[in-house]
């Protein structure tokens, strides 16, 4: 039978149309549940940007921007690239990743818990997920030789500082089939926090080319569900990179969880178990090396367990020192240039 033009048209009209139709029908059974009755949250989340839990100091309203060469407000951490949910629920979990300003989620009939923390860190590891309670974060363990070369038999073994972290936990969610979702407010509290470290010189300053130094006794990790630091202590390890030479000093600003065994909701000051030092160390202009001896800054951080200023003072470069020539230590363009990370097992 043959077909006139109209009837052809008519043909491919339908068609499309029934093309068409097919592929709303395969969009709107994709999200289906987004529409029709199910259960469903809309997550939307803030976040609470604390570099310091303030201890009496009241360091923002005390802000010496000349001493600190920085704002108060140049600390506050950024706001996170992404955000993720562990959903626990009949003894297990599941893990879902979404906008870190949130967005709709399905999630299940029943009861749930559920476990949000920013999924944008580098150096941050998460370990015993299978349970909110014991759900932590660690940070990854490092090595580096001295900078002489004589101990490199005795490497420094510590931590990286962490990344900034934020959490926040739902102990209960009744999820119910209905076609309006759950409206689910969090404000998500940090868990990592800054330590401006402040280390002043008698003399000296101006021979200083570069610096770098070490934080020991500090927490190695955070409970995600508490925000309670874990008990254990190291040492973190901070770079070139972290330090600013001024008139006067040296300026770094160093993230970390805090004191070991602190937990999220005592700001109070505390008598920690332990000794907390602060070890710093030093390239000058003519190639040599000096690692000043561990200062004692237990105090400081009883008083300040969760971010705060670490002011030091008593660093010098003799004359002599400063003058005399290399060592033997060779340095390159970049002088002590890029640090490995290698992971090794502490315990």
């Amino acid at each position: 039978m043959k077909m006139t033009g109209h009837k052809i048209l008519f043909t491919c009209f339908t068609v499309c149309v029934l093309m068409a139709g097919q592929s709303c029908r395969k969009e709107l059974c994709y999200n289906h549940w987004e529409h029709s009755s199910s259960v469903k949250a809309d997550i939307t989340a803030d976040y609470i940007r604390e570099w310091e839990i303030d201890n009496l100091s009241e360091w923002e309203r005390n802000w010496d921007e000349e001493l600190f060469d920085s704002k108060y407000e140049d600390h506050i951490p950024e706001l996170p690239g992404g955000l993720r949910i562990l959903v626990y629920r009949n003894g297990g979990y599941e893990i879902r990743n979404i906008a870190p300003e949130g967005e709709l989620v399905q999630l299940y009939e029943g009861d749930h818990s559920l476990l949000f923390y920013n999924n944008d860190t580098e150096y941050l590891l998460f370990d015993n997920l299978g349970t909110s309670a014991s759900a932590m974060a660690t940070t990854r363990t490092r090595t580096r030789f001295s900078l002489d070369g004589t101990d490199s038999k005795t490497p420094t073994r510590g931590y990286n500082p962490p990344d900034m972290l934020y959490g926040c936990y739902v102990p209960s969610y009744w999820g119910e089939r209905k076609y309006e979702p759950d409206p689910m407010p969090i404000s998500l509290r940090p868990l990592v926090y800054t330590y401006l470290i402040v280390a002043e010189f008698d003399k000296g300053i101006e021979y200083v080319k570069k610096a770098r130094g070490e934080l020991d006794g500090v927490a190695t990790g955070v409970y995600l569900q508490s925000g309670t630091t874990s008990e254990e202590a190291g040492a973190i390890l901070f770079d070139t990179d972290a330090c600013r030479m001024t008139d006067y000093g040296i300026v770094a600003p160093v993230q970390s969880f805090g004191i070991p065994g602190y937990p999220y909701e005592d700001y109070a000051s505390t008598k920690a178990d332990g000794t907390f030092t602060l070890t710093l160390e030093v390239e000058l202009l003519n190639g040599n090396t000096k690692k000043y001896d561990p200062v004692d800054v237990t105090a400081i951080l009883e008083a300040h367990p969760r971010g705060g200023v670490i002011r030091v003072s008593g660093f010098e470069v003799t004359d002599e020192e400063g003058t005399a020539g290399g060592s033997g230590f060779e340095v390159d363009v970049d002088g002590w240039g890029d640090y490995e990370d290698i992971p090794l097992p502490i315990g």
